[in-house]
This record gives C-alpha cells, structure tokens and sequence, in this order.
C-alpha cells in the first residue's frame, strides 16, 4: 500500500467505525462467557492471519477463548463432527477462507452433517458468488440499486448491455481477471487464476476519481447492522489487492 501526504481535518469532524465495539458485542450475545470458539485461516498468508488475530482478540475481549487451527488442520471424528488438529470438537467457528474452496476440501463431505455453528454461515456462498448478478436484474430489472446484467455465455442478453461493460469470473476477488470495457477501450486486472467456473457481463459504472484516484466505499456489517465505513482508492478503475484504505471524515 502507498503512502499518503497529511491532510488536515476540519474543527468539527466524526467517523462511522465502531466497528471493535460491535464486534466485541456480538460475540458477547451470541456465546455464552468461557466458550470455546474456533478460529481458521490459511496461517501462511499474513493478510488474513493477522484480520483473524484481531477477530480472535475481540471474541477474547467478549469472554470468549479462542482457539486456531489451520484450514489444512480441520478434520472429521468417526462420527462426521469437525475437530481440530487436537481432536477437539469444532463447536463454532470463524473461517477467514471462501466457501467455494471450502467445499472442494477433504473434509467437506461432512460439512452438511456437521453440527458446527459458521460464522459466516453457509448461504453466505450464494452472496459472494457474482452469478447472483443476472439473477437479480432478471427478478427485478430497473431497480436503482442494481445494474444491468447477464450470464456471458447469453448472448442476447449481453449485447442488450452495450459495448460499456464489465466482465467478471463467478468467483473473482480484489480485482483479479476483471476486465472493463468502454466502447473501444480495454483494461484487465491482475490474473488470478479465475474462470473455469463462469462468467458475467455487468454494465460499467465508473467509480468517481478524486486527484486521480479511484474511490470506492465499503461498509462493514456485524450482525444485521453497518457499524463502520471504509475507503480505498486505486490507481486505477480496478480495485486490487493494494487498493489503499484511506481516512474518512464526516462534517
């Protein structure tokens, strides 16, 4: 991530992020005090290491006991129940992992058996799954919160969108095999191995550009509320992985 010079904040100035407080609630409500509650990642993969770490300190925080395991250190008793690298029963747990790759493990044919608590649970794979994109706009085209599109492989449909599109695999994340098309120009994002599984066509909507960067906005959600507000800008009008969080301030 790059650097950014100061800015000076003005007199009367807030931020929307509480999101520690949130979090550090919710796990409170959810789970009794001194339960023990799993927490999995890729533990060579600093990024999500350390987001879990930080997960794993306000579940802490809430009276809860934490406990990691590796994604490649879950496993399944005789009885189909997931365990960690301890034969521990996997009650409740927090996987910073996609579910698509999930259900391509050795484990996953238990997974519908099992009686573990997922945080997040297993409909949220639809959800991050793209092809939920031209579902919608078939239920409810012209919705002001959507944009127009379709499956790649429809070509009326596609053609319906214009030469302004995206192209997006199913299960892109940060901006890999993304490509944007506007009329006769061309930009791809970084190639991440995406594909196989399908593609959509979605309508190009350009994210505004302030001193030459490209802003996009994200909100955190813990329960059913939208506790804290992110920004990151890019270089260009793919957001990638470096993408740069940056400061907000509400006046």
């Amino acid at each position: 991530a790059g650097v950014r010079a100061e800015a000076t904040r003005p007199g009367v100035a807030g931020q929307v992020h509480r999101m520690r407080e949130a979090l550090v609630a919710r796990f409170g409500t959810r789970f009794p005090t001194g339960s023990v509650l799993h927490f999995a990642s890729c533990p060579d993969f600093v990024e999500d290491r350390q987001t879990v770490r930080y997960l794993e300190d306000a579940a802490r925080q809430a009276g809860l006991e934490p406990s990691f395991v590796g994604i490649e250190g879950i496993g399944a008793d005789a009885e189909g129940q997931l365990v960690d690298e301890d034969d521990v029963l996997i009650a409740a747990l927090f996987k910073l992992y996609p579910w698509e790759d999930m259900l391509r493990e050795p484990y996953a044919r238990h997974l519908a058996g099992a009686k573990t608590l997922f945080l997040e649970p297993a409909w949220k794979a639809i959800l991050s799954n793209k092809g939920i994109l031209p579902l919608l706009w078939q239920r409810h085209e012209g919705h002001p919160n959507l944009l127009p599109a379709a499956f790649a492989d429809d070509a009326a449909a596609v053609a319906a969108i214009g030469a302004r599109h995206v192209r997006k695999p199913l299960f892109s994340r940060e901006g890999a095999d993304i490509a944007i098309t506007d009329g006769a120009e061309s930009i791809s994002g970084p190639d991440g191995g995406y594909g196989e599984e399908g593609w959509i066509v979605q309508a190009l909507s350009p994210l505004p550009v302030f001193d030459g960067q490209h802003a996009v906005v994200g909100s955190w959600i813990v329960g059913d509320e939208a506790v804290a507000l992110s920004i990151r800008e890019d270089d260009g009008p793919i957001t990638r992985d470096l993408a740069r969080y940056v400061p907000h301030a509400i006046v």
